[in-house]
Formats: structure tokens, C-alpha cells, sequence
């Protein structure tokens, strides 16, 4: 399977008619298994691989697109995945790491370019593997993640020392269940954007996280977007792409000198 950037140099060298180039994009562009079709080009477009959502799917599908990834991009993340999924997915790419919390399967996670400051701010325990998945998929996406736990509003005082922790961040993910309150306390010290993440965490009244995902979309903090209920990979992926900014997805540096201009010092 060549790559994109090879299909191009052969066809710029002549040795690719226009007909074999646009074959052997639309070849290149996806790979064809026995219960997927895997999307080979979304890291051109979007900046990032392909990402597996596991629930449902079996070890063995799971596996073979893991394995298909990687060989194409280099890259893994396969959120909501269990062990049987980790077990069978660690027998083609035995580097790849199991992150138990969270439930996330990664590849090439410390090879990640990392910039920025994306804050992860997570009301209570219980929410902490949504949050964790938030700063799992923000950290395999190029940026730097802090995560803060435990700070909800039934203990404001909790939340004052990491005030200089939040004015550095270019985003800030908030995850909370029960009543959802924290991202509109959030929203209103700081001036970037803030990801909401409602949890089905709390009791009856709480329908699931329905309760907490009202009082978020009906915030009168400006600045707040909210993701649907335990959703970390949308909030930690958004949180990404406004760290990141215009750079995200180039393959230049995620930092540059500027030019200087003519006839200035």
C-alpha cells in the first residue's frame, strides 16, 4: 500500500499517468475489511487517525482495524475498549497501551508532539474516567493536558489554587455529573473557551446525566460548549483543536519564528 506522498512524487517524476494517480489515491484512501472500511486519509484532513469506538465491536474487528491504523499512520486511539478488547488488539501491536481507567487502547502515545496547555477540571471522583478519557484523547491529539480532580461546587474553596493553573490554559474541559454546576463557576473566571461534559453520575432525579446536561446548555457563562453525556473523546478532541489552532494537523513545527520584514530591525 503506498502512501499519498508517494503516489504524488512517482506521479510528479512521470512515472504515473493522471489515470494511475487518481487509482492509486482512491486505493490509498481506504482499506476494505471483512466488517469495516477503514478511512486511511482522515489524518490529512482532520489532523488526527481515524479513532475506533469499541463498544459493540468485537476484539477481533477491533484488532484488525487497530492493526490497519497503525500500519497506514502510526497512531492509535480506540476509546471504550475492555480487556478482551486490549488482549487481542496487544497481540498485532504489542507496544500498544491499555489505559484501565479510562478505557482506552493507545499507540504511539509518547510520540506524540505535545504544545499548549489544555486543563482538565473534573468535579468528583466518580467522574474521573470520563475525564480521563478527555485528557487521554487531548494529549494523543498534540497538546499538553493538566487534569485537576475533585473540585466540585459543594467545596468552592477547592478550586482556588489551581486559579493560576486555569488563567495559563488555552482550554479547559469541565466534566461533572449530579447537578452540572461546575463549568458555569469555571466559565465565569476565566477568559478561553470551556468544553462541558455532563456524567451520568448522581441519583434517580439525575436521569442519567440528563439533569446535569440541562443546567450546562442552559449556563448563562458565556463561552461554554457542551458535548452529549460521558462524551471525554468529543470535549478532549475539541479542547485539542483550539489549543492547537491554526497549526493543528501541519506537519510544521507547532512553533515558529517570524519572519522579520524588510526594512525593519
Amino acid at each position: 500500500m503506498n502512501s499519498l506522498k508517494e503516489i504524488l512524487l512517482s506521479f510528479k517524476s512521470d512515472k504515473m499517468s493522471v489515470e494511475e494517480t487518481v487509482e492509486a489515491i482512491c486505493a490509498a484512501s481506504i482499506a476494505p475489511l471483512a466488517d469495516a472500511c477503514v478511512d486511511l486519509q482522515r489524518i490529512h484532513r482532520k489532523g488526527f487517525s481515524e479513532v475506533i469506538f469499541c463498544e459493540r465491536k468485537t476484539p477481533r474487528q477491533v484488532a484488525e482495524i487497530a492493526a490497519t491504523l497503525v500500519k497506514a499512520n502510526g497512531i492509535l486511539l480506540a476509546p471504550r475498549a475492555d480487556n478482551s478488547h486490549y488482549a487481542e488488539v496487544s497481540k498485532k501491536l504489542p507496544q500498544a497501551q491499555y489505559h484501565e481507567r479510562c478505557r482506552c487502547i493507545t499507540y504511539g502515545y509518547e510520540r506524540v508532539e505535545k504544545t499548549g496547555l489544555v486543563v482538565v477540571v473534573c468535579a468528583g471522583t466518580s467522574d474521573l474516567p470520563v475525564a480521563e478519557e478527555a485528557k487521554i484523547t487531548a494529549e494523543m491529539t498534540g497538546s499538553n493536558v493538566d487534569l485537576i480532580a475533585d473540585v466540585g461546587v459543594a467545596g468552592l474553596h477547592r478550586i482556588v489554587p489551581h486559579l493560576d493553573t486555569l488563567m495559563k490554559a488555552r482550554a479547559i474541559v469541565v466534566v461533572a455529573g449530579m447537578e452540572g454546576a461546575l463549568p458555569s463557576l469555571i466559565a465565569g473566571l476565566v477568559r478561553v473557551p470551556v468544553v462541558a461534559v455532563p456524567t451520568s453520575v448522581g441519583y434517580g432525579a439525575s436521569f442519567g446525566g440528563l439533569a446535569p446536561l440541562l443546567t450546562m446548555l442552559n449556563s448563562c457563562s458565556p463561552g461554554i460548549a457542551v458535548v452529549n453525556i460521558d462524551n471525554g473523546f468529543g470535549a478532549g478532541f475539541f479542547a485539542s483543536l483550539v489549543n492547537r489552532g491554526q497549526n493543528y494537523g501541519r506537519s510544521d513545527k507547532t512553533t515558529k519564528t517570524p519572519r522579520k520584514k524588510k526594512g525593519r530591525p
